[in-house]
């Protein structure tokens, strides 16, 4: 426990005061306006305060890449009041774009979508139809033994012949 407020010190430390505005020190000074620690706001947005530090030291090689970092500024923007689209700006301003990669659409690419498709190899296409088959012969199985001992209410034997094989 009182190892982060020294680390909240040390981190503090680090940050000189004539460095420009980055994102991680702007989240600090909203926070320090607030009057909150790294642990309050820890509890809240469930990150750890080790990480909360991290990113107010803007120390990127010790915090996770691309879409969870993002998460992370989000989080802690969407707690603080911040204007959370100019944090994400400032973020990727500073570390490079963290948003989704996008995807290649299957209409866009026919080949993608034929080798998606494609059964693995040395995998027989047709394995999947006898699995689907004997999933169903082993249910028709089940239902039968259920009939056979009175275990189905007589109103959903629509048919006479599962009526018979109650008997």
């Amino acid at each position: 426990m009182n190892q982060v407020p020294e680390f909240d010190m040390q981190m503090r430390e680090s940050v000189s005061e004539d460095a420009p505005l980055g994102v991680g020190e702007a989240l600090r000074r909203m926070r320090e306006a607030r009057g909150l620690t790294l642990i309050e706001v820890s509890a809240r947005i469930k990150y750890s305060a080790v990480q909360l530090g991290y990113l107010e030291a803007q120390e990127w090689i010790r915090l996770p890449e691309g879409v969870p970092l993002r998460g992370l500024v989000r989080n802690y923007a969407r707690f603080l009041e911040a204007d959370i689209e100019a944090m994400l700006r400032l973020l990727d301003d500073e570390v490079g774009p963290t948003g989704p990669r996008p995807t290649v659409s299957a209409l866009e690419n026919k080949h993608a979508l034929r080798v998606a498709d494609a059964a693995p190899k040395g995998e027989p296409a047709h394995r999947t139809w006898t699995w689907l088959l004997l999933i169903l012969v082993l249910l028709c199985v089940a239902g039968l033994y259920a009939v056979n001992r009175g275990w189905v209410p007589d109103e959903w034997l629509v048919f006479d012949w599962l009526k018979a094989l109650k008997s």
